[in-house]
């Protein structure tokens, strides 16, 4: 007997206006509207007015919650959103076409057929340090698969949660699209419902309450989470390039990146030109005072920038180090004599904090990380094919760079995703649609009479028929 999609509320969800989002989103989910392709379209080409009528808005409380430089902001948060709908927009006719497959001859005579349906309602749980992209692009996935979506954006970034409830009901059909503002307690009531898929970006102890809620209904989670993404520099490196990549790669967002860099793994032989050069394009990016520089953003909170200061008591800093708690500030900080058992290297830093680490051999590199958890991304800098295999063969990550970082994820080609603990499931582009998707399996047979010898009474000679047809 199948089971009511919600448990009756009690009178005080009843009153909470998060409490039965998916059952009103599941009863215009079954009028059908969203699965056409004419309202993936409209919803895709109102997001495109939203993000080019509303762009400075959007700018603004960016800069209001994170202070993100324009170009920083536009670039990650905005130009990376544009890219990605119009991809689904060009391409959506083609990815909702019925895929045919082999069908072989013991079901013939017929056809086989992959039909991408959407999942049904679907919630999407956003992280702060990229508060408008998180939201914004897992909603792409979900339109182009025909989904109805509730967005939770992040309470720690007020003015852009504020800026997505306030936009998104004036450009989105308001039956199939949803804006949950407020904290923990709003996002438990979301969490209660039966969602038919969850999309959650943020830290894996929040990942493992979701997933824990998400089990009791047998919901399908998607979880773009971190972890202490590794950058190795082996002796045949390009120094000038891989220290501007890897200062840009860390300090951009002041570090509050799921993908940056969380610590660098350095050749002993290169260890110092590598830092000398990195201090040198700290300051050529930010100048003297990185404080008074508008390109460099700030802490997205006190709670955070006191966590991040603690990691400074005792280091050996080689450059940075200052702090400002009135301004959430942290200047660019490189760390050197770093041990494996040092506090910062028991979680993601996620913050303008980069430690270096010496190693003697490419092995010894690949053992250090294959110690921790699987990383979200793993760099690698070295101009040697064979040092690259051998780390791409050894080791295991969401996605790699090789002498680069981060720059995988603008390819929407790629799936963009965790594995073990950085989480499951992934995104972007195609595998957008994908994931918001439900491909089922359909066989198509003509009426025609079926061989007797499928159906009993069988015999030695079906048998022999039957072996013949494996």
């Amino acid at each position: 007997m199948p089971q009511p999609r919600l448990v009756s509320p009690s009178s005080e969800q009843q009153d909470d206006p998060a409490f039965n989002m998916a059952r009103a989103l599941s009863a215009h989910f079954e009028t059908g509207s969203t699965k056409s392709l004419s309202w993936r379209f409209s919803q895709l080409d109102a997001l495109e007015h939203f993000l080019m009528e509303r762009e400075q808005d959007i700018l603004d409380a960016l800069h209001a919650d994170l202070r993100k430089p324009a170009m920083e902001a536009f670039s990650s948060e905005i130009g990376f959103a544009i890219s990605e709908l119009r991809l689904a927009r060009k391409n959506l006719a083609r990815w909702m076409k019925p895929e045919r497959v082999r069908t072989p001859w013991l079901v013939m005579p017929g056809r086989s057929y992959i039909y991408r349906e959407p999942l049904g309602v679907t919630l999407i749980i956003a992280a702060w340090n990229y508060p408008f992209h998180l939201i914004v692009l897992p909603l792409i996935g979900a339109i182009a698969a025909g989904n109805c979506a509730a967005l939770k954006p992040s309470e720690l970034a007020p003015h852009v949660s504020a800026l997505l409830a306030k936009w998104i009901p004036k450009y989105f059909d308001t039956k199939a699209i949803r804006v949950v503002e407020g904290g923990p307690p709003e996002t438990t009531a979301l969490l209660r419902q039966n969602w038919d898929h969850i999309f959650y970006t943020g830290n894996g102890r929040v990942g493992r309450i979701v997933m824990e809620a998400a089990a009791k209904h047998l919901t399908p989670v998607t979880l773009e989470l971190g972890g202490k993404s590794p950058c190795i520099v082996d002796e045949s490196a390009d120094l000038d390039t891989t220290a501007k990549r890897i200062v840009y790669g860390k300090f951009f967002n002041a570090g509050q990146t799921c993908v940056a860099p969380d610590y660098v793994l350095v050749h002993d032989r290169v260890h110092d030109a590598l830092v000398n050069r990195m201090v040198a394009t700290i300051r050529e990016f930010y100048g003297d005072d990185p404080k008074q520089s508008t390109d460099f953003s700030r802490i997205i909170n006190e709670r955070h920038h006191a966590r991040l200061s603690r990691f400074l008591d005792d280091a050996d800093i080689v450059t940075g180090g200052e702090t400002d708690p009135s301004e959430r500030y942290i200047a660019p900080t490189i760390l050197k004599n770093v041990n494996e058992d040092d506090a910062l290297m028991q979680e993601e830093i996620f913050g303008p904090i980069l430690p270096l680490i010496s190693f003697s051999s490419v092995d010894s590199a690949i053992g250090f990380v294959n110690r921790h958890a699987k990383p979200v991304a793993l760099y690698l800098f070295s101009r040697e094919r064979e040092v690259q295999e051998r780390v791409l063969a050894r080791t295991s990550a969401g996605g790699t760079a090789i002498n680069h970082v981060w720059l995988h994820f603008g390819v929407p080609g790629l799936p963009f995703g965790g594995v073990g603990e950085s989480g499951m499931g992934a995104y972007h582009g195609r595998h957008s649609f994908e994931t918001f998707s439900h491909r089922r399996s359909v066989l198509k047979k003509p009426t025609l009479p079926d061989p007797p010898l499928i159906f009993p009474p069988y015999t030695a000679r079906t048998m022999r028929w039957l072996k013949k047809l494996f």
